[in-house]
């Protein structure tokens, strides 16, 4: 039986672009490179493997908005076509896709292939994924907010709110994973992470492979959480 296996992990893949100045190569071309299929289906097999029953991937936050126009259509157009690739694998696996974060500012073609991956894969439990796109944690504590208050709340309390998040039904993450030698949340599951443990790694995005997870997942296995408790 595997021991102190993180039920929910989170992933920030950073350093696309750098990872492509320092090979001389455009910054869309690290960006391509992420987002490989085979590359992204071979995390969510380690994890699967691993024991991991959630894996949530941060492909593009609120601030990302600030980027050129071309290398945020290049983005979406790489999410469409991993998703489309995904799509193809999900019944096979019996995987659980959703997508977090806000719809309404996204392409109408790529929210239409979230939620028909979202309402095709909703019976399946024995894994999950999820896709953090155009999602900011800030933003998702307001949208909760407005959620409740529309709801006709006036008084709320934390097991309440988690109800009017977008991760509703979904385990706060355990392991918190940040490529690229940054050593900051940027802001994922804010209100989720309290004690989530965190990991970072000098490797960027494109060359964290199933091995830089499974390293990953292994000092989690390491560390013992106290919640607080001593």
């Amino acid at each position: 039986m595997k021991q102190n296996i993180p039920k929910h992990i989170v992933i920030i893949p950073d350093g696309n672009r750098r990872w492509a100045k320092e090979k001389g190569l455009k910054a869309t071309l690290g960006h391509k490179t992420a987002a490989e299929y085979n590359h992204i289906e071979s995390l969510i097999t380690q994890a699967k493997n691993s024991g991991v029953k959630y894996l949530s991937i941060w492909a593009f936050s609120t601030e990302n908005w600030k980027r050129e126009k071309q290398e945020i259509k290049t983005i979406f157009n790489l999410i469409y076509r991993l998703i489309n690739h995904f799509s193809k694998d999900i019944y096979k696996n019996k995987i659980r896709f959703k997508h977090l974060g806000r719809k309404d500012r996204i392409p109408k073609k790529l929210v239409q292939a979230l939620e028909k991956l979202e309402q095709e894969s909703k019976n399946y439990s024995g894994f999950n994924v999820q896709l953090c796109l155009d999602y900011g944690g800030k933003d998702e504590i307001i949208r909760a907010v407005n959620r409740a208050i529309k709801s006709g709340k006036i008084e709320i309390n934390e097991k309440e709110f988690h109800e009017f998040l977008d991760t509703k039904n979904i385990p706060e993450p355990d392991l918190i994973i940040r490529t690229s030698g940054e050593q900051r949340t940027s802001g994922i599951m804010p209100f989720q992470s309290s004690y989530a443990e965190l990991y970072f790694t000098p490797v960027y995005f494109p060359d964290f492979n199933s091995q830089e997870l499974k390293k990953a997942i292994e000092e989690f296995q390491k560390r013992q959480r106290r919640f607080g408790g001593s």
